[in-house]
């Protein structure tokens, strides 16, 4: 373990860098007192945590960067965290993105969105959601009770008349003016009032529109509010949880086992509990300063910040936190840890569900491993497949030809390693040099940044196999990286008047005759089948995009007066080749520079 000197370094607020070997940062943390926090990792019985004699064996220096205040010190610590990634510090890389509901009162008439992703755009937004399908669903049903706009108005408008969702009682058609500016309002705020659980006030307000629609003989109306009122009630009893009180909150349940900690996140809005949310975390951090780093990171996302985060012990940086949470929501935002009562309660809930999540995680982990053993001893692999990659080439006839790459992290889909190849060097229809050109141009880089699979799967038989042991042996790394090739299974009995039998998948190895099998309905060979699937998907949806583009592109280029300036024009007009063949005749017609006539041969031209 290095040692430093204490008294250079200086007594205010700021930022820690620890930094070992190659100049890799370790860790970044902040300090309202820097020299007292250093002091706390390098004298003797400062820090009794077990870990830190482990990260201090690998640090060679530290840096600090001074602050004018905690705030400060506390964003440059988010930024340095975010550009750096240090390996100790803690990183929420996961691929499931919560769904919200959006709508922008700033538009004469506001439209409902699900979105992914939310943004200081000025919008509302309500979420987060945690099943897309079930919000979806929910949207369905508020459609029937306050049918607003689906699509775009400058969309609709270019229909002769109203959509079909007009035509089913769906949409008030405001593109054709089926409904004022005023009375559209009154849906908007319906919903909004659904969506933030006050169905009673909505309720309300309906049964006095019906009994003002009735006294004025409007029966028609009145019957049509009468059934929004049935579909609200119905809604309402369908999905009634447990009432945990009025505001948002985000509440945090803690469980720690071993060097291991799981953090669930439940989300409550007005009083309802919408989803929760899970994080597995390594115990680097005490848990104190391991949940303000989470507070941090998480927080400092695109997400919907809530009235009040209920948390299950104070932090000594809480109203710090309070402070950057508040002005990044632009209301107060609290932070707090109830003692007693119906929130304690709630942190009491939070945390039985991070013990639940830990020990569905275990179970999932430890049959993930089972897994990863058998196909271990099954292939002759070197080693544990941790990392498996399954490749795959499309192409129709020659054209277009892509790859494709997808990876299995300890037996589970990382898409965000996923990866797609444009094929460049090969001529035709040859999905062995494809599968070559695609095979060198990964491990070229694998090696390069030491990120190489211990399996690779190549759909196709032997000859692809062959092809692969081709390319890992001039990477000399034959006997290092476990090659496997999938066989689509073949008939094996068609016999008249009986069901086709066929085999099972079957698995070929370098330098084995026989192919390996696996029993009918087992877990490994569903596995495996997944990916050659989930491998053959990615590689069509390229194809198709890249064919699309291309048969679009053409058309435009066969067309007398589409040069290459007046395409790029059109481009930047419509933002993509999709929406151009999307357009109709009369946005073709709108667009600045482009004359009418000509407009009208795009169009024909297009849609013959």
């Amino acid at each position: 373990m290095i040692e430093i000197d204490l008294s250079k370094y200086p007594t205010s607020c700021g930022v820690y860098q620890m930094i070992g070997a190659d100049d890799e940062i370790l860790y970044v943390g902040k300090a309202k007192h820097l020299r007292n926090r250093l002091r706390s990792y390098f004298v003797a019985g400062g820090d009794g945590r077990a870990h830190i004699p482990l990260l201090l064996q690998k640090v060679q220096r530290v840096e600090v960067i001074v602050t004018d205040t905690e705030k400060e010190a506390l964003l440059l610590e988010n930024t340095l965290i975010k550009k750096h990634r240090p390996r100790y510090n803690i990183d929420l890389r996961d691929d499931k993105t919560y769904v919200s509901v959006r709508i922008d009162l700033r538009e004469d008439f506001p439209a409902l969105q699900i979105v992914r992703q939310v943004k200081a755009d000025g919008a509302l937004y309500f979420g987060p959601y945690s099943s897309a399908g079930a919000i979806r669903q929910t949207l369905k049903e508020i459609y029937r009770i306050f049918p607003l706009r689906h699509s775009s108005i400058k969309r609709c408008e270019s229909r002769g008349r109203p959509c079909l969702f007009h035509q089913i009682g769906q949409c008030s058609a405001p593109c054709h003016g089926k409904i004022s500016k005023a009375e559209y309002r009154k849906l908007v705020d319906g919903v909004i009032d659904l969506l933030e659980g006050r169905e009673s006030l909505v309720v309300e307000r309906l049964r006095e529109q019906m009994l003002a629609a009735s006294a004025e003989m409007k029966f028609e109306e009145a019957a049509r509010v009468r059934d929004q009122i049935s579909s609200i009630e119905k809604s309402v009893e369908k999905q009634k949880v447990a009432d945990y009180g009025g505001g948002n909150q985000d509440v945090i349940g803690l469980h720690r086992d071993g060097g291991e900690v799981e953090l669930t996140l439940l989300f409550i809005r007005q009083g309802k509990l919408l989803g929760r949310r899970s994080y597995p975390l390594q115990w680097i951090l005490d848990l104190p300063e391991l949940l303000s780093a989470f507070l941090r990171e998480y927080y400092s996302r695109d997400v919907i910040l809530p009235d009040q985060l209920l948390l299950p012990f104070a932090l000594e940086d809480s109203d710090l936190l309070a402070d950057w949470l508040s002005e990044k929501r632009g209301r107060k935002v609290m932070l707090l840890a109830p003692q007693r009562g119906e929130k304690k309660r709630l942190c009491q809930l939070a945390q039985r569900n991070a013990e639940e999540s830990f020990k569905q995680r275990g179970s999932q982990r430890d049959a993930r491993e089972r897994l990863l053993e058998e196909l271990q001893a099954k292939f002759h692999l070197p080693a544990l497949p941790r990392r498996i990659e399954c490749y795959d080439i499309s192409n129709v006839q020659g054209t277009n030809a892509v790859g494709s790459m997808v990876v299995l992290l300890d037996g589970e889909a990382a898409n965000a390693e996923y990866r797609r190849f444009k094929i460049k060097t090969v001529e035709g229809a040859d999905d062995y040099a494809s599968l070559a050109e695609v095979l060198r141009r990964r491990l070229t880089r694998g090696v390069e940044e030491e990120k190489l699979p211990q399996m690779i799967l190549i759909d196709g038989g032997k000859g692809q196999l062959g092809v692969l042991n081709e390319v890992l042996a001039e990477f000399k790394l034959n006997g290092k990286i476990g090659a496997v090739g999938i066989a689509k299974s073949r008939v094996v009995a068609n016999v008249r008047g009986k069901a086709v039998e066929r085999s099972e998948e079957r698995f070929f190895l370098p330098g084995r005759k026989n192919p390996v099998s696996f029993r009918s309905g087992s877990p490994t060979l569903f596995l495996l089948e997944r990916l050659r699937d989930e491998a053959h998907r990615f590689a069509i949806t390229y194809h198709r995009q890249l064919r699309s583009k291309a048969n679009l592109r053409s058309s435009l280029e066969d067309i007398p007066g589409v040069g290459p300036a007046r395409r790029k024009a059109m481009l930047k007009y419509f933002g993509s080749l999709k929406q151009i063949k999307a357009a109709s005749l009369q946005e073709l017609q709108e667009m600045p520079g482009l004359p009418v006539a000509l407009a009208e041969k795009i169009y024909r031209t297009l849609h013959s």
